[in-house]
């Protein structure tokens, strides 16, 4: 018997829960969510912390009327992103650009965001869009490529003060990509910068090879200047070596300066010819 009880409780226990809940005696709110009650057309009541929710507490006896003569109204409050591409301005220059802007958005305000507007997300991406077109139309093409970051916390600040009306907080605001959509004007920029940078590395390596000449033929000067100075230095040396070599020892130096000799004649590569000591070749060959 205790097990059939146990088992029509079981059975009947989602059932009766299910019921109370319909009827009203409880409900169960999400992580961002936010329940909104309303009776007759008007708002009751909104519950928006996450867990179990006796809406006769918070509402009163008017609460039990609302499955009846009212709705519930379930509303996300989580953070959502939108990325609104290839929105067409036109530049100072007026060279057609395609923006794309992304943004962050939340529901603030659930009742503004259920009855103030009838399409309110819809409404917040055309004017995040209007406002994105009228703050960077006839820009100068470096600001809008360079200030993006100042020109995001513009749009923001103009798209704000509406979306809160209808019941939106605008988060982060950021123009991710400005782009040419002109495909023949993109080629002609290309090819501009490709000849720009062909010329700037030409002129990079021009100026190398001239610093690197420059450096050689500096080099090369000193180079000169130092042998000439230690050529002029070498008979001064040789000659003062000699002359404490002749004060030691006459025959040492006479040895020396043979030699030296010797070798000047070796350098000449002249033709040299040798005769035996005491030869009359000379005295045949003048005579």
């Amino acid at each position: 018997m205790e097990i059939f009880a146990l088992f029509v409780g079981l059975l009947f226990l989602p059932i009766a829960l299910r019921l109370c809940r319909a009827f009203g005696f409880y409900a169960v709110v999400g992580e961002c969510e936010a329940q909104v009650f309303t009776l007759f057309g008007k708002v009751l009541g909104v519950l928006d912390e996450p867990g179990l929710q006796i809406p006769v507490a918070r509402f009163g006896p008017r609460a039990f009327l609302v499955p009846f003569f009212g709705k519930r109204h379930r509303v996300s409050t989580a953070l959502r992103q939108h990325y609104s591409r290839s929105q067409m301005v036109n530049s100072e220059e007026g060279t057609p650009m395609g923006v794309g802007i992304w943004y962050e958005m939340a529901v603030s305000d659930p009742v503004a965001y259920l009855f103030v507007n009838a399409n309110p997300e819809g409404s917040l991406q055309a004017n995040v869009a209007s406002s994105t077109i009228s703050t960077l139309s006839n820009l100068e093409m470096e600001e809008m490529l360079e200030n993006r970051h100042s020109l995001s916390r513009t749009v923001r600040s103009a798209v704000s003060p509406l979306s809160e009306k209808w019941g939106y907080r605008l988060g982060s605001v950021y123009i991710r990509k400005v782009a040419f959509t002109d495909r023949s004007m993109v080629e002609n920029i290309t090819e501009k910068v490709v000849k720009r940078l062909v010329q700037v590395t030409s002129a990079m390596k021009q100026d190398g090879e001239n610093r690197v000449g420059l450096i050689k033929s500096q080099t090369a000067k000193k180079v000169s200047q130092k042998l000439a100075e230690a050529s002029a230095a070498r008979p001064a040396v040789v000659g003062a070596t000699l002359n404490e070599i002749g004060q030691l020892d006459e025959e040492i130096l006479q040895a020396v300066l043979d030699v030296m000799e010797t070798e000047k004649l070796l350098e000449s590569e002249v033709r040299v010819e040798v005769l035996p000591q005491g030869s009359s070749m000379l005295v045949q060959v003048g005579t």
